[in-house]
């Protein structure tokens, strides 16, 4: 079946087997909340709602959900278990497909400009360069001719590693020496991909949080300085966040947010985690679509998100 068949029917194995930790602590106790019930009082809310919370799906996402189960269920004298699974499936779904998460990203995709900028951010540790070599790997797979920038100057060892996941996959890596001003290497990176006729050009940032508006500013300086090149450049901005860190990963969002214009998002670390609901939350309390999920360490194991595979993948 074609990847696009796929993502449709809500097959995909390898989400399921990276999303199991959350299913089995948290997802799992859903059907023995409502298993054998008749209706739905508060209790079952209740219960429904404290599920939630722990998968950290978050307090304001959870009662949003758990409010419009209550609002469909109100004038029902029965409502069987399935009845009620199938609600709450349709109203996770709902959640996460407020903005345009609904459409499916395809590496194959046909960009409107060349080369498209995608501009990466996130704090040191959430795994961000790694997944700017994992995409870097999957739009080469898919044909398109891709530039890794490596502006990230400041994190010793982040140069090498983005060299590293360069070298697997035969792409070209633009960097300079550690220390040096990240729009230079931006610069650079753009410059030679109008070059070499690239497609997609991947600009790794640091990841300092230390000070919001340093951060700020050198995100600013970044956009402007390739924007001169490319206009409106960067055509995204991905922000990667650690999904096991839960409610961290709101705060991060948070000041990510309000440092730049983020555009959309990647999840990672799902697979080790109980927090796998983290990515509702984040989805709708910023209102920002969530392109990428991680769940392990191999080059295949960054996952186009897609919600209604998602949510199958928790109640499969």
């Amino acid at each position: 079946m074609s990847l696009l068949g796929k993502l449709f029917s809500g097959e995909d194995k390898d989400l399921s087997k990276g999303l199991e930790t959350t299913k089995k602590s948290s997802f799992s106790k859903l059907g023995t909340a409502i298993a054998g019930r008749t209706s739905v009082d508060d209790d079952v809310l209740d219960e429904l709602e404290e599920i939630l919370v722990t998968a950290d799906v978050g307090v304001p996402t959870t009662l949003k959900i758990i409010k419009a189960i209550e609002t469909r269920v109100s004038k029902d004298k029965y409502l069987g278990a399935s009845e009620l699974q199938t609600i709450l499936k349709e109203e996770i779904l709902a959640v996460l497909t407020a903005n345009d998460s609904s459409i499916p990203f395809l590496f194959e995709q046909n960009f409107d400009n060349k080369p498209h900028v995608i501009m990466v951010v996130g704090v040191n540790g959430v795994g961000k360069t790694t997944t700017i070599g994992k995409l870097g790997y999957h739009f080469k797979q898919a044909g398109k001719k891709v530039v890794l920038g490596a502006a990230d100057t400041f994190r010793a060892g982040a140069i090498d590693q983005l060299q590293v996941w360069a070298d697997r996959s035969e792409i070209d890596l633009i960097k300079q020496e550690m220390g040096s001003d990240p729009a230079s290497v931006a610069f650079d990176s753009i410059e030679s991909a109008i070059k070499k006729d690239a497609d997609v050009v991947l600009i790794d940032t640091a990841g300092r949080l230390h000070n919001k508006v340093n951060l700020m500013n050198e995100l600013t300086k970044i956009k402007r300085v390739m924007n001169k090149i490319v206009p409106d450049a960067p055509h995204e901005v991905l922000l990667v966040l650690d999904g096991s860190t839960g409610q961290n990963a709101f705060e991060q969002a948070k000041q990510f947010t309000a440092a730049t214009e983020v555009s959309s998002l990647a999840i990672t670390k799902l697979d080790g985690t109980a927090k796998g609901g983290v990515v509702m939350g984040i989805s709708d309390q910023f209102n920002i679509p969530v392109r990428f999920v991680g769940v392990g360490e191999g080059i295949e194991d960054l996952k186009i998100f897609n919600p209604s595979v998602f949510v199958h993948s928790f109640f499969n």
